[in-house]
């Protein structure tokens, strides 16, 4: 499979991540992003022994789209201290069933992973394991059936965009956890990792990193 760089240098390396592919090595024993890209980095650059590829945030498998990797200890110790603070800015676009009346605002929610079914739910704050979820969505295109939408987000748990659109009524298309209209399982998940905007670890210049949506997902609007 050939990997798509959006950037480079002695310090990142970005690339779009393909729907289905795991980020690291997990029980499917499937080729993943990680050793995919450590591959990669040996083989342009010659290296011998083992690559150092820091993973500093993740997409759930079914999710395509832009991420960021850091080449050396000392970028992903800073670059995992940024998303701490909270100063990464990272937007996605999905396309949805139906909705929403209002064509901008926030979701905030609270969350709960149950880790044997790997699957997540929105529960009561009192909840214990609990954690608060919260995003922005600007209705970008709508038509009757379905719209697509940009969405800012302001936390990453896991599946959190996924949970929070389909508690609403809302679910992605070809979700297949979390939408039940998509019984036929077929076709990648319209959840897209459209950009991220950060502070550069080293150079301290701002770093906007971007992937258009597939036109076979961006298609999906019409149907």
């Amino acid at each position: 499979m050939e990997l798509k760089i959006v950037y480079e240098d002695n310090h990142l390396i970005s690339v779009i991540k393909e729907c289905g592919i795991p980020v690291m090595k997990d029980s499917s024993g499937d080729y993943d992003l990680q050793n995919m890209i450590k591959d990669h980095l040996k083989n342009k650059y010659k290296k011998p022994g083992n690559v150092f590829l820091g993973i500093v945030h993740r997409l759930d498998r079914p999710v395509g789209g832009v991420m960021l990797f850091a080449k050396t200890s000392k970028a992903a110790s800073r670059l995992s201290d940024q998303i701490r603070k909270g100063e990464w800015k990272k937007k996605y676009l999905a396309v949805i069933e139906g909705f929403p009346l209002e064509r901008s605002g926030t979701f905030e929610d609270h969350i709960i992973k149950d880790s044997e079914n790997n699957k997540v739910a929105v529960t009561e704050m009192s909840v214990d394991g609990a954690k608060k979820a919260t995003l922005n969505y600007k209705v970008i295109l709508k038509n009757r059936k379905r719209a697509i939408v940009e969405i800012d987000l302001k936390t990453g748990r896991s599946h959190q965009i996924r949970v929070q659109f389909s508690s609403r009524g809302f679910p992605i298309v070809n979700d297949f956890k979390y939408n039940p209209l998509n019984l036929k399982k077929k076709g990648d998940i319209a959840l897209w990792s459209h950009s991220i905007e950060l502070i550069h670890p080293v150079t301290c210049k701002p770093l906007c990193l971007s992937a258009d949506m597939p036109g076979n997902m961006a298609e999906l609007f019409l149907n």
